[in-house]
């Protein structure tokens, strides 16, 4: 390589000016349709753990207290923020936030808890419409997540062991 070439080399570098972005000094605004951390809002979430079901890092647990009351949780250690959760949910109760700092010491600043009351029908004890055949085809029963490990566990039970079933009121007809 000559001198020249690197001579003029330098000039296109030197004339290109500055590239970089100022970004701690000053932030960018965020861009349209931006996919921060997920929100959970409490007071809109039914409980049908299809965020759980979809998202593919198992990062929200579901566990299953009794046949009333069920534990969403967010842990938020393995996220890559792809919106599958906000997507699937029926009542838009994922939100994606627009903040794209979420460096943390603590992994406790990023979970999030929901504990849902789930009313659930007095004849048949579900708590949803009858699903659709693909629906059924999914997994079945209690979700027995581990929430103290913080980990999925795949159970494919249709009822739980050592519990009754809850079978549709008989009805008598004279």
């Amino acid at each position: 390589m000559s001198l020249a070439s690197k001579i003029k080399e330098t000039w296109i570098c030197l004339k290109a000016g500055r590239v970089t972005l100022p970004y701690p000094a000053q932030a960018r605004p965020v861009p349209a349709n931006f996919r921060g951390r997920p929100i959970f809002d409490a007071a809109k979430c039914i409980g049908c753990a299809g965020c759980a079901n979809n998202c593919p890092a198992r990062e929200i647990l579901v566990f299953d207290v009794c046949q009333e009351i069920r534990i969403l949780k967010y842990l938020g250690r393995r996220c890559t923020y792809c919106g599958r959760c906000a997507e699937v949910c029926p009542e838009k109760a994922i939100t994606m936030s627009p903040e794209f700092e979420t460096a943390t010491n603590h992994i406790g600043d990023l979970q999030q808890r929901l504990d849902l009351f789930m009313s659930t029908c007095q004849r048949c004890g579900r708590c949803f419409k009858e699903p659709s055949v693909l629906e059924q085809l999914k997994l079945k029963g209690y979700r027995m997540d581990d929430l103290e490990n913080e980990r999925w566990v795949f159970r494919s039970r249709s009822y739980l062991e050592n519990e009754p079933v809850v079978d549709d009121i008989r009805i008598e007809l004279d």
